[in-house]
């Protein structure tokens, strides 16, 4: 069936926070494109969640319009031209905290406006006012902490308590007890909100040209950080092919370098051929850590800026590739795995309007509040995603001005043969293309129920957000029907509590053939997930 067949009508939103999901369905209940219902959610979500994604940090997007090839969006930052090895003379690496970790610029509002172009070509955009309107009044009025915000505060406190702003995010008082909130306490955030009524008045072209540029430049470089008013006058976002395999389920699609979106469809890619092997959930599981497991050696092998790699990423998807990769895959035992982890926190949300457009978003400020440093006169906290470069010569992430680190950040979607269309991902770091695996998994190739396929106990191997260890962790749910066998296939595993928020917040988004919606949030975030369906012009 194609896609041009689809019936449309159904709309549908998820996100990690419920205030982000109802911005975001709002504005398409009000006859809005899933692009502009995104770029609400996406501002409000940078209030509500400021310890995982915000204004200062980037964003990737997958945009599919029925019966057209999906673009991508590809919003990161790239290291300021201040950024050399002479400014970090003396340092070992790369500091992870405070202004000199603030080296790259922000590129998620740059991604905002190159979205909503594309949006423009669809229909009239509905005004800025419109579109950042609730987050305005939250970060005006407030909203209330969550339990995974006071998780990070306690993390970062030590760290972060001294950096400039940084105590926009904390209450008066002596100790880290006084100064953190208690979930449930009302946040406010009135420089932030300040911010987003001027780009709501200036446009979001502010952000780089205009008044904010100038204010976050100058707070910047008294932070610490390389960035000048000339970075931000030179950065832009910019439209990517994604990366895309075809599969016996369907076609299925991610971004390019400089993130790891190669090693997502890899994993699925890889388990397509192996599924039929999966007789149980622990088979399922074990396939599927076998098949990250090379995903993330070629992944780690040649991922880098686009102007550094020396292959062509989607020669690894090639019939060649994979049957190397799948002799080294056996259903009995399992590889050794010594690896380095990638570190990476985040957000992922997904819409459909009711024209069947969809969108699959990620906006990131990299660690917990990233770099710490907060612009006093805009509210807005700095990414540390640099970081991710190395002080290193020739390595295969050497800083460089003007070049991007890696990005554990990648936005999944798939066209599936019997005319499903599925927007999906989480958060999480390495966790990303393994909890995408697992919920494509478990959805397309096991029937699984889409809220099943989501909240069912999960298994991460290496790091995820808040997690220093590489070893394979499993939720204790599933643990109780895996552990065993997957220990006796030579697996080095712990066991972690249920519905642990260690294996990020996933989410799903999936208009059926007849143009109803299936959506789905996980239980281990603050989401939810909404849908309903409304008459198309």
């Amino acid at each position: 069936m194609s896609n041009n067949s689809i019936k449309k009508g159904g709309i549908g939103f998820t996100a990690p926070h419920f205030k982000a999901t109802e911005a975001g369905q709002k504005v398409l209940e009000q006859g809005g494109t899933a692009i502009e219902a995104m770029v609400a959610a996406a501002a409000a979500i940078a209030v509500v969640y400021p310890h995982m994604n915000g204004l200062g940090g980037d964003g990737f997007w997958l945009i599919s319009e029925p019966g057209k090839a999906p673009i991508g969006i590809d919003a990161s930052g790239k290291a300021a031209q201040g950024a050399t090895f002479d400014f970090y003379q003396g340092d070992q690496s790369i500091p992870t905290r405070g202004g000199k970790a603030a080296l790259t610029m922000a590129g998620a509002v740059a991604g905002w406006q190159e979205a909503l172009s594309i949006s423009a070509g669809w229909q009239a955009n509905l005004p800025l006012s419109t579109l950042l309107n609730d987050a305005i009044q939250l970060a005006a009025e407030g909203s209330k902490v969550t339990e995974t915000y006071v998780a990070a505060s306690n993390k970062v406190f030590a760290d972060l308590e001294n950096i400039q702003g940084f105590s926009a995010f904390l209450k008066d008082g002596d100790s880290q007890e006084e100064r953190i909130y208690n979930e449930g306490e009302n946040l406010t955030l009135p420089a932030l909100s300040k911010t987003l009524e001027r780009l709501a008045e200036k446009g979001l072209d502010d952000f780089y040209h205009g008044e904010i540029a100038e204010q976050l430049a100058k707070e910047l470089e008294a932070a610490g950080s390389p960035i000048r008013l000339e970075d931000f006058h030179s950065y832009q976002a910019k439209q990517v092919k994604p990366l895309q395999v075809t599969t016996s389920a369907g076609t299925i699609y991610n971004l390019s370098a400089p993130t790891q979106g190669i090693a997502s469809l890899l994993i699925l890619a890889l388990y397509d051929r192996l599924y039929s092997q999966a007789k149980t959930p622990t088979d399922m599981a074990h396939l599927l850590i076998e098949s990250t497991k090379q995903a993330f050696i070629a992944r780690n092998q040649y991922v880098t800026d686009e102007s550094r790699l020396t292959t062509d990423l989607e020669s690894l998807l090639a019939d060649k590739s994979l049957e190397d990769m799948l002799s080294h895959i056996s259903l009995d035992s399992a590889q050794t795995w010594p690896h380095v982890a990638k570190h990476g926190d985040t957000i992922w949300m997904g819409a459909c309007d009711s024209e069947g457009r969809m969108v699959s978003y990620i906006q990131s400020l990299f660690w917990e509040f990233g770099s710490g440093v907060v612009s006093p006169s805009t509210g807005i906290v700095w990414n540390n995603r640099g970081s991710s470069f190395s002080l290193e010569k020739d390595s295969l992430q050497e800083l460089g001005p003007n070049l991007k680190p890696f990005h554990t950040l990648n936005p999944a979607f798939a066209e599936l043969n019997d005319g499903r269309r599925m927007s999906y991902g989480t958060m999480g770091g390495e966790g990303q293309p393994q909890t995408q695996a697992a919920l494509f998994s478990r959805y397309v190739y096991h029937n699984f129920p889409l809220d099943k396929a989501i909240s069912e106990g999960r298994w991460l191997l290496g790091r995820t957000w808040g997690d220093e260890s590489h070893n394979l962790k499993i939720e204790e749910d599933f643990a109780k029907e895996a552990a065993d066998t997957l220990r006796a296939r030579g697996h080095d595993l712990v066991i972690v509590g249920s519905c642990n928020e260690l294996m990020g917040h996933a989410g799903a988004v999936v208009q059926m053939p007849d143009g109803q919606m299936q959506v789905a949030t996980d239980p281990r975030s603050d989401g939810s997930a909404l849908s309903s369906h409304i008459k198309s012009n």
